[in-house]
């Protein structure tokens, strides 16, 4: 399929061919009619992206400093090469469209194949030629709105929201400043509940629009004295400022014109540099609307499909997309008129030379159209960049499931020109970063399902670096069809998955399993386990691990998702002792500072008691400062004692002698691989043992079921 994507490294805006997404539960696969290009929004995005990166720089001095930030912790080297690879990512354009469903998920109960609907949604409602749409966001047409209206219907719940927020009465008198798209809806939302509207502009055009809707618009010059007459002096009892500018104009105007005590509501992005005069004067209350509605930014709204109770939140954002369509039917939103440019998607460059006025042409509405077949082909999952080598047949056959930040900032790199892997596929649900990934680093070509890779008989092995709660059963299907597996941390996030790994590893022992673990690889870690190879002793280990603080909203965070932080990535840590030890660990004793509503079980102090009676200390903290070295590994053994910091540097005193050795940051990604690609060609046992692979994944289990009943757990090996 067709979709238009910006590169934010060098300004580009392209159309290209990406392989077409694949619903997953709780999404709609819709075959896109028409789409809206935003004048606001990305017009911003685009602008931003055609910056130097000076002027990146400038513009977002807080990347910058979170950018400094990690420099200091982790070095230069690593940080310009992650700041370049985000910068290389593409962004799927577009919010709001409208099309057929063509394929649904699991759950999708009130929604069927053929229905015609409204979608909405950064990365969802793209300019593509299919989108996948979860339910919350996709909102059914009535027979009588067409595809090219419908397309409005996300920016007319932006407009709908602000005019809410406004709380009008009937018969109030409102007024609009800024008579884009924004506005002119806005208007007529005003209009249809029974208020007496003015619109505000500096275009004659846009007030004549107003005015073709039967409404009273006037320009800046005559704002004030309009309003005086439109009012009899009283004000305006809202103002809702719709329009595009950096300028304080607007916000000062609205002050001029409302009345005391009103309500101004700004849903476009405006300067914020209030008059304190006149709004404390008046004791004006100002809002900044926040997109579509109660709903927005939140991810068990959005994403998951959960919904308000209708008591408690009667509008809604899917509510209001809902309202709308309902009003474009009724014929009391009217937008067809609103449409200046109509572009197909072959063409959308084009839009985006309009919005940013490379090309010198007055515009409102511009549209991306997309074909309609009268009998359309099934969509095609799969996107060929090269054909088979079939010369190559001593190296590991890779096909890659998912292709997300770490995949393409750390293990792609990686492997690209790794004489022991050929890379045969790479996939992601939405088809996009599969097609940039496998154009970037040299596969044979992308997907958007993992079946096209878990059941191509030229992949032999497969790395998994999707979400967390999809590694278990990616696991367990890729070796029932016989492939060797690299997955990253964690094997699972719940026991039940754990047990299911357990049992296909025993019925499947022709293929090969190992785990992200890099640590364990790095060259550091290696030198001192050598170390303490011969040791007749138990050791000591304290690792101290800054991990930073992540939001309680992020996936990571919700236990079914990624599992939490102890699970899916303090395992990392219980693993490198792990390795020293020689054996997981038996017991287990945690505990937590208090979250105090804002952390989730991520300040925990985790005492692991081993066979031989060796104890390792994970101390995972997300209450510290991200500018300083995240990780700091203490050993003491038999009269010596090894620093191992941030793996950078190895400190090892002993008999009264300090021993540094020191070099570039080295987790360990590249030794990993090779041992994993050793591991397969040479029909060696596992990188890991399965018995520390299995034993790490209890151990964090253990941690949480320690820490929740404040007591201690024997790991069941």
């Amino acid at each position: 399929m067709k979709q238009l994507l910006q590169y934010v490294k060098n300004g580009q805006t392209v159309v290209e061919e990406i392989p077409v997404p694949t619903p997953r539960e709780g999404q709609a696969l819709v075959k896109v009619a028409a789409s809206l290009v935003s004048a606001g929004t990305e017009r911003m995005v685009v602008e931003f992206a055609e910056k130097s990166l000076v002027g990146k720089a400038r513009s977002r001095p807080d990347l910058v400093r979170q950018t400094l930030d990690k420099a200091k912790r982790e070095g230069v080297m690593p940080t310009v090469q992650a700041v370049f690879n985000r910068l290389d990512q593409p962004m799927a354009l577009g919010y709001s469209s409208a099309g057929t469903i063509v394929a649904l998920g699991k759950n999708m109960q009130g929604f069927k194949v053929g229905q015609r609907v409204a979608c909405a949604g950064g990365g969802y409602a793209t300019h593509a030629e299919y989108n996948v749409v979860p339910r919350n966001l996709l909102t059914p047409l009535p027979k009588n709105v067409d595809f090219e209206s419908a397309a409005f219907t996300t920016l007319g719940a932006i407009a709908l929201h602000g005019f809410r927020l406004a709380e009008p009465q009937l018969g109030e008198n409102v007024a609009v400043i800024g008579l884009g798209l924004l506005g002119l809806m806005t208007i007529q939302f005003a209009a249809a509940a029974g208020c007496n509207v003015l619109g505000i502009d500096l275009d004659p055009k846009r007030i004549k629009l107003a005015e073709g809707f039967g409404l009273r618009a006037v320009a800046r010059p005559q704002a004030e004295s309009a309003a005086q007459a439109f009012t009899a002096n009283r004000g305006f009892d809202s103002v809702i400022i719709c329009a595009d500018t950096s300028s304080n104009d607007p916000v000062e105007l609205a002050g001029v014109i409302a009345r005391d005590r009103a309500k101004v509501v700004a849903t476009g992005a405006v300067g914020l540099n209030f008059p304190r005069k006149v709004y404390y004067e008046k004791e004006i209350s100002f809002i900044n609307s926040r997109s579509y509605g109660p709903g927005r930014y939140d991810s068990n709204y959005e994403e998951d499909g959960s919904d308000y109770p209708i008591g408690y939140v009667r509008w809604t954002e899917g509510r209001n997309f809902q309202a709308v369509v309902e009003m474009m039917a009724s014929n009391k939103l009217r937008v067809a008129g609103l449409i200046s440019h109509r572009f197909p998607i072959e063409e959308g460059v084009k839009a985006y030379e309009v919005i940013t006025g490379k090309r010198k042409e007055p515009f409102l509405g511009v549209l991306l159209t997309y074909p309609q077949e009268q009998a359309p082909s099934a969509p095609v999952s799969r996107v060929t960049f090269k054909p088979l080598d079939a010369g190559k047949r001593d190296t590991v056959k890779l096909g890659v499931l998912g292709a997300g930040l770490y995949a393409n900032a750390t293990l792609l790199p990686v492997l690209k020109n790794h004489k022991d892997f050929e890379l045969i596929g790479v996939a992601s649900s939405g088809g996009l970063h599969a097609q940039h990934s496998g154009k970037k680093f040299g596969f044979q070509y992308a997907a958007s399902s993992d079946d096209e890779i878990i059941n191509d008989p030229n992949v032999n092995a497969v790395a998994i670096l999707t979400r967390h709660d999809s590694h278990a059963d990616l696991v367990v299907k890729a070796l029932k069809a016989d492939k060797h597996v690299f997955v990253e941390k964690p094997l699972a996030v719940s026991s039940k998955q754990l047990e299911q790994v357990g049992k296909a590893l025993v019925a499947h022992p022709s293929s090969l399993v190992a785990v992200g673990f890099n640590r364990r690889f790095s060259p550091l870690a290696q030198q001192l386990h050598s170390s303490l190879a011969a040791r007749r002793e138990p050791l000591h280990a304290h690792y101290r691990i800054n991990a930073g603080y992540i939001p309680l909203n992020h996936w990571t965070q919700d236990p079914d998702l990624g599992g939490g932080r102890i699970v899916g990535e303090a395992c990392h840590f219980i693993d490198l002792i792990t390795f020293l030890a020689g054996a997981p660990p038996v017991r287990v004793r945690a505990y937590a500072l208090p979250d105090g509503g804002k952390y989730r079980e991520d300040n925990v102090s985790m005492t692991f008691t081993f066979p031989d009676g060796s104890i390792g200390v994970v101390d995972y903290l997300a209450n510290g400062d991200k500018s300083f070295p995240k990780e700091r590994l203490e050993v003491f053994c038999e009269g010596m004692i090894a620093v191992l910091d941030d793996y950078v540097s190895l400190t090892t005193v002993r008999g009264g002698r300090k021993t540094v050795q020191r070099g570039a940051q080295d987790k360990g990604w590249k030794a990993e691989m090779d041992a994993f690609a050793g591991a397969i060609k040479n029909g060696k046992e596992p990188p890991i043992p399965y018995d520390q692979l299995i034993g790490v994944a209890k151990a964090a289990f253990a941690a949480l079921q320690s820490l929740r009943e404040n007591r201690e757990v024997s790991v069941a090996l």
